[in-house]
């Protein structure tokens, strides 16, 4: 997920004052939030994530990786405030849980997101933390397709039904379900993918792995030099990478496939 930002958020007169914010207080530490976090330290805003997860990323990306991007966020300025949550705010103030109270000229909010599912529902279609489709991307009542971040599919890679919040997935399942309309009756097979910028490091991912058993590294990741393989049962379900390239791509290519990516 690649975020590009040509200008600070703007709310409020202190933004639009006589002064620049200079204080944000940026709630969520997946890649949004994160993202967000990076460009404005990129600008010389002082930046707090407040999170409730142990570790950036970690529940997507592993430990290994987790504890890399804390690292890079935080010899960058960034202050965590990990396993603490917002509890109000108020004006200029953002109370956390445990009492501390931090000073925000500006909140951002990565938190997530929830699919809206009430039409869905509505028209009685088949729901599942989202709209449940089969490999044409047509819903439970024939003829009503759905796509992108609201459709759940069962993924040929996995074997489960997934979701996936991200624009190359949802451009790809629109032309599926656009064909599928004209009665071409093609699956929707495609590897998902995505990207994610901090600041000079990029990190590539192809795959998708809810949860695994087994995580296996290449190179060296404080090095900024990796390969991560996420695996179940042996399998490879997802890798993530920095700077390996072109080995990520193979993986994405052994997936296409139907070939083992280990």
């Amino acid at each position: 997920m690649s975020i590009r930002y040509g200008h600070l958020p703007t709310a409020g007169p202190s933004l639009n004052g006589p002064r620049l914010a200079r204080r944000v207080v940026v709630l969520g530490a997946s890649f949004i939030g994160l993202e967000v976090a990076a460009a404005l330290r990129s600008r010389g805003i002082e930046v707090h994530v407040v999170a409730p997860d142990k570790q950036p990323l970690g529940r997507v990306l592993g430990p290994q990786m987790g504890d890399f991007i804390r690292t890079l966020h935080e010899k960058k300025g960034v202050v965590f405030h990990l396993e603490e949550i917002a509890s109000s705010i108020d004006g200029n103030d953002v109370k956390l849980r445990d009492g501390d109270t931090l000073a925000a000229d500006f909140v951002v909010a990565g938190i997530g997101v929830r699919p809206r599912t009430g039409l869905a529902e509505t028209a009685e279609l088949a729901t599942d933390r989202g709209v449940l489709v089969n490999s044409f991307m047509e819903t439970s009542m024939p003829g009503i397709f759905a796509a992108g971040d609201i459709a759940r599919w069962p993924d040929p890679h996995t074997g489960d039904n997934i979701r996936v919040e991200h624009w190359v997935v949802a451009e790809r399942q629109g032309q599926t379900a656009a064909l599928n309309m004209l009665g071409k009756g093609e699956k929707f097979t495609a590897v998902p993918f995505f990207w994610s910028q901090h600041y000079d490091v990029r990190i590539n991912y192809v795959g998708h792995a809810e949860r695994w058993d087994e995580i296996v590294v290449e190179g060296d990741v404080a090095a900024r030099d990796c390969l991560l393989r996420f695996k179940s049962g042996g399998r490879v379900l997802a890798a993530a990478s920095i700077s390996r390239d072109i080995e990520n791509l193979m993986i994405e290519v052994a997936m296409e496939h139907g070939m083992a990516a280990s």
